[in-house]
């Protein structure tokens, strides 16, 4: 196909709507054309561009938006090298690996466009496209600087997903922002502008300089956001003047202008700009847009923060027997199906572990992203508790981990590897690698118990427990995130009680944990050997009350209602 540049694209073709290739007529409450951005999406196994859970919330959104026939394309970055794989050194520690990934159902768009970054360095940048409907999902254009027209830094720009490098990291920002930016201009332009967390900041510059004419005002009629993070540390944020110097804000801007949009701190935060270009903008959960309002509000003129909660697409997640049994209150059938799909999961743990773990025995998993926060060793905060419970006859348990830390994250890594090897000589405990969304499914599965052990109020929303109920998992949770808006404690969950937010976290840590472990000690664990058709019917209730709130069409049809409108 021959190269386009965004320039020449016609008026005749800007008009057309199906211009954005959609294989369908946009329902008629979703005409708005908006473009959503993102620096990852999860939309299947083959497709590793992704690193945790704002890539998992990406791919169902792009999944219901096509279910719902809505006038959305989504613009993402074609990683080279993926995240990293999560192999085993010789000692059964973590090792990142990067395998360059290839993919023959790319389409080539023949869109090339520039960037100008570190002054008027041009750097171009391709767009291949994941064609609708491939995987259920509306058209995915992912940006490439790795081809023959740039020089070899240059090409570097897209190759791993969140590089440690920061000057990569933000002509990563720049090229996803002011790239994506000219390539939807090529596609024939979008009437809104949706980013999803502020990687993708520079495309507000791109929109306000050079298309909207400097008026902010115009800006915001076109122009929102999505805020994941509920601490300021977590929050990007750099020096303006190194960002002015990148070409960052896609124009040289004055020291006027640079204290102007810094409050003459010099610093540039990447959510308090988007916050104060946005018409609107939302929070992953009710909590967390209180947490973000709290948060932001010192700082002047942003806009207002509403909460549009997570959720995650039902047909791709859930299994569809369990729904079934579950819906019909045929709690034996349920209780069946269950232990297949464990049986499924054990495969993996034997290939990977060499352990075999027995479908009959209550198996608990705590499974995301490793980060200090979401305390992925609370379990063993208690030593000697964790002792009793993995070492239990009667009513014995299985506990398995799985997650990507961060690759040079050493800290989680760290806490991965004790893991490891402290559990290597138990037959009922595993820590698996290669957590993608082949073995999320598996383990979503295979879990009785789903634990999640946030240190509130830092999950903004943690939507891996909203699959799991999708497939018969009962959540035992802080009481942090969306679980707020979803538990009925004792009855679809169990919520280990809020401690006081002001303690240090060690007391925090330690508190949480002797709630947790009388949660398993005095409830789950009795009621799911001794009174197995009540703990049935809890499975039961988890798995209907997760639909329609926690169902992703909810999310995709509220963005619209209540951003895009």
């Amino acid at each position: 196909m021959a190269k386009k540049k965004a320039e020449v694209i016609s008026e005749s073709e800007k008009s057309l709507s199906n211009y954005w290739d959609l294989p369908y007529t946009p329902a008629p409450e979703y005409s708005t054309k908006t473009a959503y951005f993102c620096m990852e999406f999860a939309l299947d196994q083959a497709l590793k561009i992704y690193s945790g859970g704002l890539g998992y919330l990406a791919g169902s959104h792009l999944r219901s938006a096509f279910e719902l026939k809505q006038n959305f394309i989504a613009v993402g970055m074609l990683w080279k090298y993926g995240y990293y794989d999560q192999m085993r050194n010789d000692d059964m520690s973590m090792r990142p690996q990067f395998h360059e990934k290839r993919y023959s159902f790319l389409e080539d768009t023949g869109i090339i466009v520039t960037v100008n970054i570190s002054g008027n360095h041009k750097v171009y940048v391709k767009a291949m496209k994941v064609p609708a409907g491939i995987f259920g999902n509306v058209p995915l254009y992912l940006l490439t600087t790795d081809i023959p027209e740039n020089d070899f830094l240059s090409r570097t720009i897209t190759h791993k997903l969140y590089d440690d490098n920061i000057s990569t990291r933000v002509a990563q920002s720049i090229v996803l922002g002011v790239g994506g930016g000219k390539l939807v201009e090529a596609l024939g332009g979008a009437e809104m502008y949706h980013i999803n967390e502020g990687h993708a900041l520079p495309l507000a510059y791109h929109l306000l300089y050079h298309k909207y004419n400097n008026n902010l005002k115009e800006l915001k009629k076109h122009f929102v956001f999505t805020t994941h993070t509920p601490e300021r540390a977590g929050n990007e944020e750099h020096n303006a003047h190194f960002l002015n110097e990148m070409g960052f804000f896609t124009k040289e801007l004055t020291q006027a202008e640079i204290d102007h949009e810094t409050d003459k701190s010099g610093v540039l935060n990447y959510t308090v700009s988007a916050l104060r270009m946005a018409k609107i903008a939302n929070g992953v959960s009710k909590l967390h847009a209180d947490v973000s309002k709290d948060m932001w509000k010192p700082f002047k003129n942003i806009c207002k923060i509403i909460p549009i909660t997570n959720a995650q697409n039902q047909n791709y997640w859930e299994d569809a027997d369990i729904n079934k049994f579950a819906e019909k209150k045929q709690y034996k059938a349920l209780a069946q199906r269950k232990k297949e799909l464990k049986s499924l999961l054990f495969k993996e743990v034997a290939n990977q572990t060499g352990k075999i773990m027995d479908e009959n025995v209550l198996t608990i998993i705590w499974v995301r992203r490793f980060a200090a926060y979401k305390r992925a060793d609370l379990l063993l905060n208690d030593i000697e508790r964790f002792k009793a419970l993995v070492a239990r006859k009667d009513q014995p348990v299985q506990i398995i981990w799985a997650g990507k830390p961060y690759p040079l994250d050493h800290g989680a890594i760290s806490v991965f590897n004790h893991l490891t090897s402290y559990t290597q000589d138990m037959p009922n405990c595993a820590v698996l690698t290669g957590y993608e969304l082949g073995l999320s499914k598996l383990l979503k599965g295979g879990a009785d118990i789903w634990l999640n052990t946030p240190r509130r109020p830092r999950e903004a929303s943690g939507t891996s427990g909203m699959s799991g109920a999708m497939n018969g998992a009962v959540s035992v949770s802080t009481f942090d995130g969306w679980i707020c808006e979803f538990a009925k404690d004792n009855e679809n969950s169990f919520i280990i009680a809020p401690v006081d937010e002001k303690l240090p976290v060690e007391e925090q840590d330690a508190i949480d944990c002797a709630g947790m472990y009388d949660i398993f000690e005095n409830k789950v664990i009795p009621m799911y050997y001794k009174e197995n058709e009540k703990w049935q019917k809890i499975v039961a209730q988890s798995t209907m009350d997760v639909k329609p709130m926690f169902e992703s069409a909810r999310m995709a049809d509220e963005y619209y209602k209540l951003l895009y409108a």
